[in-house]
């Protein structure tokens, strides 16, 4: 009997065949498919039992039948294909802003504590296990939610190509992100920005962030050939992105590239905006408009006291020489600006939630609200949920103050009831720019 399983029966050619090895195993090959030479490309398993390889070799055949069977060729480690892919793939097609995301979170953080398992033998559970160790080793739960979201993007490349037939990254739970709370800032902590922004250069970035609510590249984005003070609007059509330096000396000067004496900005300034939403027409209260007119004569007396050194970029919030300011000094300007004015620390981005509450507690029409701040159509809905989630009468008493504050024009008292949302738009929204 044992003599009759080793004999290997003539099949027809591409059949599947299992069969008894002289090492005492049960083997099976399958013809899945053709490989880039043009011949067959034929699959091996191997089990203890028949039973066994009878179901692999069965498992196979359906793999090929729905087309899920793994591409032939180079075994990859996860390494190696996030490696390949960040730099090959990703780097050529995506925003240099996304680009820097996924950059960071494949050599920091999946590369270290994934990259020796093989590509192919990756497991949901591995991925847990990952994003529980990041977050117990000090890392935040937003952090470790951006490593999932770079390798389950990376990985469905991989499945695309035929390098894996399942993405695991689609199966593992993804680390729980808890929406951060919207703080808009009060009336008085908005008029003690106010003031000790009055003392500095650029003021009027401060109001267009806490009355317009730009966000940080769309304000240092902005040029003038965007603004119309005449007609009272400006449109956002640039992002102002990081800069990237690289070393321009001739030796090695022995500093990271962004501390070269002679370093060279290797990013373009901004970008178009993503999306259609941030390509946006906005309306100017007068007070504002009046406040912007001071800032290009500010501006212009600057130019003429540079002279030479001045580059004529056309920004609207400018380095003394005419250049872009950079994000990173903006941030810390904001920081410290919040220091000197005596205000609670707070991100950035909550002058712009600060503009978006404002907006809906007075009664603007929510179309002008999702234009105004740029929400997608699809997502508008969401963003204005959040933002209403403070919408007690002393929240209404500040928006009622704070719209005074910066447009320079009173909202009446809310009515109760379905009238409960102030009807007083800020003049510059009323008519939908």
């Amino acid at each position: 009997m044992a003599d009759e399983k080793k004999k290997r029966t003539r099949r027809p050619n591409g059949a599947s065949s299992i069969y008894f090895g002289k090492d005492g195993k049960w083997h099976g090959r399958v013809t899945v498919g053709v490989r880039d030479d043009g011949k067959p490309d034929r699959r091996h398993v191997e089990r203890k039992t028949e039973a066994e390889v009878i179901t692999a070799v069965r498992e196979l055949e359906k793999q090929r039948d729905r087309g899920a069977v793994r591409k032939p060729g180079k075994r990859w480690n996860v390494g190696e294909w996030l490696t390949h892919w960040v730099e090959n793939i990703a780097k050529p097609s995506v925003s240099e802003n996304s680009y820097d995301g996924y950059e960071v979170a494949v050599r920091v953080h999946l590369v270290p504590g994934l990259g020796a398992h093989r590509l192919d033998r990756l497991e949901p559970e591995h991925l847990e296990r990952f994003y529980q160790k990041m977050q117990e080793r000090g890392s935040s739960p937003g952090t470790a939610h951006q490593a999932h979201r770079t390798i389950r993007t990376a990985l469905g490349e991989a499945v695309r190509r035929g390098h894996l037939t399942v993405n695991p990254a689609e199966i593992a739970k993804a680390p729980r992100l808890e929406e951060q709370e919207i703080e808009p800032f009060t009336v008085q902590e908005v008029q003690r920005i106010l003031l000790e922004a009055s003392k500095r250069r650029n003021s009027a970035r401060w109001v267009v962030a806490l009355a317009l609510g730009l966000r940080q590249g769309e304000a240092l984005g902005l040029k003038w050939e965007d603004v119309d003070l005449e007609a009272g609007y400006i449109r956002t059509r640039k992002n102002r992105l990081r800069p990237k330096y690289a070393h321009g000396c001739a030796s090695p000067c022995g500093r990271k590239a962004g501390y070269c004496p002679q370093r060279q900005q290797i990013r373009r300034e901004t970008k178009n905006t993503k999306s259609r939403a941030g390509r946006r027409t906005i309306g100017l209260p007068d007070e504002l408009v009046k406040l912007l007119h001071k800032h290009r004569e500010e501006q212009d007396r600057e130019r003429r006291e540079a002279g030479e050194r001045w580059v004529d970029k056309g920004y609207v919030f400018a380095k003394p020489d005419g250049e872009p300011l950079i994000p990173n000094t903006d941030f810390h300007e904001w920081k410290k600006l919040l220091g000197d004015a005596g205000v609670r620390d707070g991100r950035l981005h909550d002058a712009r939630h600060t503009a978006g509450t404002v907006l809906l507690l007075l009664g603007v029409p929510d179309r002008i609200v999702d234009a105004i701040m740029g929400w997608e159509p699809g997502g508008a809905a969401r963003m204005r949920a959040r933002y209403m989630h403070v919408t007690d009468p002393m929240l209404r008493k500040v928006a009622q103050q704070v719209g005074s504050a910066l447009w320079g024009s009173s909202v009446e008292e809310p009515a109760s009831g379905a009238e409960g949302r102030e009807r007083g738009a800020p003049e510059g929204e009323r008519d939908g720019n």
